[in-house]
């Protein structure tokens, strides 16, 4: 290289890093600018909650704004666990059948729906569900009608990410099925499903992630209660944690935010679990 040539590029070098460092910056600013906001957050939670946390909060149901949380977990456990029952097999099927059938002008239009039902507000899914299964039905504030709405909500997910989780199937294993004389039937679950499970588990995680973090919808169909879960699915409300966190920390009873700092701390750990066991799911998938 001539010192003529040497003397031309210097200048460009010098330019690029000089872009290149303030890239950075800014890319570590706004990092700066998410993360802390969100470190704040769970500062406060964990350090609140923690010292809010007892045997009697896993013991005693909660009485007024004193007790412990007995009720709200075993609420927050049997919404979920009812949203997933329903919302699951719901959005698995509706999944396998935009992968694999849905081409045409119907598979579009459910599709399109499904991303329309995904960027509905849950506080409506809650009020459609209070005139539909409260009022017109006459359920009352109830575990079925909190569950129900809750799987509206997880439906869509479920539906999109089976979606996914089937494409990424390579299209010669469906041929080589299909070679062999295997049905459609034999060809979904016994080829595609197994490489496409993890991702189908991923998204059922992610699903119980959002019940378990949701208000709104269940202030319309669930309405709240402070006694233990009893078994019956309509005409009894229901206690869950994320009702606690809302309505508590308004009281000016230091009784009150502490349940509402414990139930936090507890409904943001388990969405942290779940998010970890679903990163998890997803690396072994890899």
């Amino acid at each position: 290289m001539s010192v003529s040539q040497a003397a031309l590029e210097f200048p460009l070098l010098r330019g690029r890093r000089i872009r290149t460092r303030i890239g950075w910056v800014l890319s570590v600013f706004a990092f700066a600018l998410v993360a802390a906001p969100l470190a704040d957050i769970l500062l406060l939670v964990f350090a609140r909650g923690v010292s809010a946390i007892s045997p009697n909060l896993f013991l005693l149901p909660t009485n007024g704004i004193s007790g412990g949380l007995l009720n709200a977990i075993v609420g927050t456990f049997v919404l979920s666990i009812g949203a997933l029952i329903i919302g699951v097999p719901i959005g698995v099927g509706g999944g396998i059948y935009l992968s694999e059938f849905g081409t045409g002008p119907f598979g579009n239009a459910v599709r399109f729906l499904s991303d329309v039902l995904t960027g509905i507000p849950s506080i409506v899914l809650g009020y459609f569900s209070y005139i539909t299964l409260i009022i017109g039905l006459g359920w009352q504030f109830s575990a079925l009608a909190g569950a129900i709405t809750l799987a509206m909500m997880v439906v869509p997910y479920m539906a999109r990410l089976t979606e996914l989780s089937f494409r990424q199937v390579p299209l010669s294993l469906r041929e080589a099925g299909y070679a062999l004389g295997a049905t459609d039937r034999k060809v979904i679950f016994s080829i595609i499903l197994p490489p496409a499970l993890p991702g189908v588990l991923t998204g059922a995680l992610l699903a119980l992630a959002i019940s378990v973090g949701e208000t709104a919808p269940l202030i319309y169909t669930a309405g709240w209660s402070n006694y233990v879960w009893n078994g019956k699915l309509t005409h009894e409300p229901i206690g869950y944690l994320t009702y606690v966190i809302w309505s508590f920390i308004n009281q000016p009873f230091e009784s009150a935010h502490a349940l509402a700092f414990a139930a936090a701390f507890l409904v943001v750990l388990v969405v942290l679990v779940i998010n970890v066991t679903a990163r998890a799911v997803l690396f072994s998938r890899s």
